[in-house]
């Protein structure tokens, strides 16, 4: 009995997985700022790695980038779920739900852009021999 309830968790888990990277997979196919999101995120760590920085920074870093895509696909999960709420309609508390999540995303991306300049500023302007 324990081997089939070890298998079912298992199963369970894989579930899991397959499921959330069905929504990553759905956020990136669908949605443009993803794109810009996964530029930079890119950019950064590219940048981080040239510039080697300590564990600190790269943890600061990561930490900054894991909260503009966490905003990210809650906005794209809150947009559907507005749409489905409004049958595919206007209503003006589903715009009031999917505006308030795109400021989330907005104020994720001003922090994370504060941050990358305070980490990333100075080294590389130093690199850069200014």
């Amino acid at each position: 009995m324990p081997e089939a309830v070890l298998l079912r968790f298992l199963r369970s888990r894989a579930n899991s997985f397959r499921y959330a990277f069905t929504g990553w997979w759905f956020v990136i196919r669908t949605q443009q700022n993803a794109w810009i999101h996964a530029v930079a995120s890119l950019a950064v760590i590219l940048l981080a790695f040239w510039l080697r920085l300590g564990l600190r920074d790269w943890a600061v870093l990561l930490l900054t980038i894991a909260l503009v895509w966490t905003a990210e696909f809650l906005n794209t999960a809150l947009e559907a779920i507005a749409t489905l709420a409004a049958n595919g309609k206007y209503h003006p508390l589903a715009k009031v739900g999917k505006d308030v999540g795109a400021a989330a995303v907005l104020i994720a991306a001003l922090a994370s852009v504060a941050i990358g300049l305070l980490i990333l500023g100075p080294p590389l302007l130093e690199r850069l021999g200014f």
